[in-house]
């Protein structure tokens, strides 16, 4: 079988896990290879405008090939994120970076996979591959992409998403867990086990990002709705609390409740409800000597099945896997 080219794209501060921890998913999936005596399955090349030493957010410089000119048909594209893509400020998104990327994706002989890794979403988005398409990138960038780039579709939980020949995945280490998909597509199920395996990752990471996420729960103004409802609703977690009453002590309509929540942070009462008790269940649960069930009951969940009920919907695990990652 022939070698695989895994074409990793830096520029002048890219984020160095974005680019080095999927070079060292493949890498790993070559020591497999070897070491059963096997052809290696990958060549892997950093490519940058210009080539030469291009330098990290980490201060930390690699070296690098120019951007290839000749055919890429069969090879595989990674762009990696970096500092200032989301706010338009970035080498990476230099007209002549975004053709080439443009090019390399939809030319005669180009790219059969084209990626990104967290914010390198915004490359690809500006190159005009995404329209019309589903895509993730860092849950921190996830709402300024979908406003940057309407005709997209952003899953804001999800790990890595696949849609066609393009592929994105969410914040930094998520790389990773998209790197090992491409190995088990390119060598099956097995490889790509002993590959994590051998990295000490997941193969498959339970749940999605949503769990890593420090959300703001309050960051409308202060003396708006949202801020002196969220206020309100603090203290009061564990009482059995509707919209109802959430209305009367504002002293307007449920109606104009909904309306106003809506127009300030675009969530119901209830989900501003949830949300707010399930920011208190995770501080809970990372407490040392925190059990699940007075998290429970703490954070106005009740008792443990509604909190495992309520994990398993917003952040795709249980409470307890929860508090064994972060406690």
């Amino acid at each position: 079988m022939k070698p695989i080219d895994i074409w990793l794209l830096v520029y002048p501060g890219f984020v160095l896990l974005d680019a080095t921890g999927p070079a060292q998913v493949f890498a790993s999936a070559n020591d497999e290879a070897r070491d059963a005596g096997l052809p290696e399955p990958y060549r892997i090349r950093m490519i940058a405008s210009g080539g030469g030493l291009v330098a990290s957010t980490a201060g930390v410089s690699v070296m690098t090939e120019p951007l290839p000119r000749r055919s890429l048909a069969g090879s595989t594209l990674i762009v990696a994120g970096g500092r200032g893509l989301e706010r338009g400020d970035s080498a990476a998104l230099e007209p002549a970076n975004v053709r080439w990327v443009r090019r390399a994706a939809l030319g005669a002989s180009g790219v059969r996979r084209c990626c990104a890794v967290c914010t390198g979403a915004f490359v690809l988005a500006q190159a005009g591959l995404l329209q019309g398409r589903s895509a993730v990138t860092h849950w921190m960038d996830a709402a300024q992409l979908q406003a940057q780039y309407p005709e997209l579709q952003v899953l804001d939980d999800a790990i890595y998403v696949k849609d066609g020949p393009y592929y994105t995945s969410a914040g930094i280490a998520a790389g990773m867990d998209l790197a090992l998909s491409l190995v088990e597509e390119d060598q099956g199920r097995g490889a790509a086990l002993d590959t994590a395996k051998r990295l000490v990752v997941f193969f498959k990471r339970p749940g999605g990002q949503r769990q890593f996420s420090s959300e703001l729960l309050a960051q409308a103004d202060p003396q708006g709705l949202h801020g002196q409802l969220t206020d309100w609703l603090r203290p009061r977690l564990k009482r059995q609390i509707d919209v109802e009453q959430m209305a009367a002590a504002f002293a307007v309509s449920v109606r104009t409740l909904h309306r106003r929540l809506q127009q300030e942070a675009g969530v119901s009462p209830a989900q501003l409800l949830l949300r707010l008790r399930m920011e208190a269940a995770c501080g809970l649960l990372e407490r040392p000597g925190m059990s699940v069930k007075r998290a429970a009951s703490q954070s106005g969940f009740g008792n443990e099945y509604n909190l495992r009920r309520a994990f398993s919907a917003q952040l795709g695990v249980v409470p307890s896997a929860y508090q064994q990652r972060f406690g």
